[in-house]
């Protein structure tokens, strides 16, 4: 693939307590990501819940405090819409079958390895949240096109759906440069 992204504007968040390692990888995704370095577990976990979730997380597995281990576990319990990638030097063995991680590479990571596998992460991702979109529209479709208007004015729950959509569409389009002629297929179909 070579370092040509195929994503357009992936988050990513690089977590390493070794200060220059965090750096140096996040240094090597710089112009083809939006990269915020956390420097241990719980700084993380601060960034993640600040805002957004980034479409990628890069993860140390030995960290002092929370282990890149226990981050994943609480990244999971979150239920965010985000992958993750352990970066790690610690050989992987059986027990990683239980792990819910998305890859994991052992450290070093060549700039072009790193770039590849958050390409692929975040095609992934923008795969999925694809899929809920066309779940979610095809329902406010069906709504929209069976119910009259005055049974949907003031509806909460169809608003929250709505939001979602925008929600949903902005974070595929940020992904994927096809993600707009996509959507639009799916909003020609006659309900």
């Amino acid at each position: 693939m070579g370092e040509e992204m195929q994503v357009t504007q992936p988050t990513v968040l690089m977590v390493d307590d070794e200060k220059r390692v965090a750096d140096a990888y996040a240094l090597r995704l710089e112009d083809v990501a939006d990269v915020t370095v956390a420097y241990g577990g719980e700084e993380a976990l601060d960034v993640v819940d600040e805002g957004r979730p980034p479409d990628v997380v890069l993860l140390d597995r030995h960290m002092p405090g929370l282990s890149g281990d226990e981050v994943l576990e609480r990244l999971r319990e979150r239920e965010l819409r985000t992958r993750v990638i352990m970066v790690t030097a610690i050989d992987p063995d059986l027990g990683v079958l239980d792990m819910p991680f998305d890859d994991y590479l052992s450290k070093p990571v060549e700039r072009e390895d790193l770039r590849t596998v958050v390409d692929q992460q975040c095609r992934v991702l923008a795969y999925e949240l694809l899929g809920e979109y066309f779940r979610l529209e095809s329902k406010r479709a069906v709504l929209t096109a069976e119910l009259l208007p005055e049974e949907t004015a003031d509806s909460e729950r169809l608003a929250d759906l709505e939001g979602r959509l925008v929600e949903l569409e902005e974070r595929v389009g940020s992904l994927l440069p096809e993600a707009e002629e996509l959507l639009s297929s799916f909003s020609e179909l006659d309900r």
